[in-house]
């Protein structure tokens, strides 16, 4: 009785082997475009920004006509952490090569980074040229993005910078 409850078992366990080695393979979501945009833009939102940049990173890469998209996204996580130059150069691409909202939404971020890198230079005593055509840029960019200023500045905190970088051009 022993060997046959045994002899079941290996059969049972056979039979499952082969079945499951028959099944098509399904790429874990995480594998596909879909779930890795995923998993980025949930970092993104829960503020694990390096996460999010090596993932938007490797989306670059495969992103075809999502590319804009993801080009934006990565340049939104590179401000949230800090790294404004390369913020403003990915989203600079994104303005100069969209249009409509899309457009806008990069040059808030480009005029934002623009900003900020401004600002980390006059705290640092610099109040020369290149601060100024920072700040005329990052002014240029906000000015574009606040003519739509009902969807994109609802909470009014772009206007709020662009007013702030209008005092600070007539200090320098």
């Amino acid at each position: 009785m022993r060997a046959q409850s045994g002899m079941a078992w290996g059969v049972l366990g056979a039979v499952v082997l082969l079945q499951a080695a028959c099944q098509d393979f399904q790429p874990s979501k995480r594998s596909s475009f879909k779930g890795k945009y995923q998993v980025s833009r949930q970092a993104l939102e829960e503020g694990r920004y390096a996460r999010a940049i090596r993932g938007y990173q490797d989306l670059l890469q495969q992103a075809g006509p999502f590319a804009p998209r993801v080009r934006l996204e990565y340049a939104h996580a590179l401000l949230r952490d800090n790294r404004y130059l390369e913020a403003a150069r990915e989203a600079r691409i994104v303005a100069e090569t969209q249009k409509g909202d899309a457009r806008l939404a990069a040059l808030a971020v480009q005029g934002t980074a623009e900003h900020e890198m401004a600002r980390a230079a006059m705290a640092a005593g610099q109040r020369g040229p290149a601060v100024r055509a920072r700040l005329k840029s990052a002014q240029k960019a906000l000015k574009a993005v606040l003519k739509k200023r009902k969807v994109f500045d609802p909470l009014g905190s772009l206007a709020r910078r662009h007013k702030i970088i209008s005092s600070e051009l007539k200090t320098l």
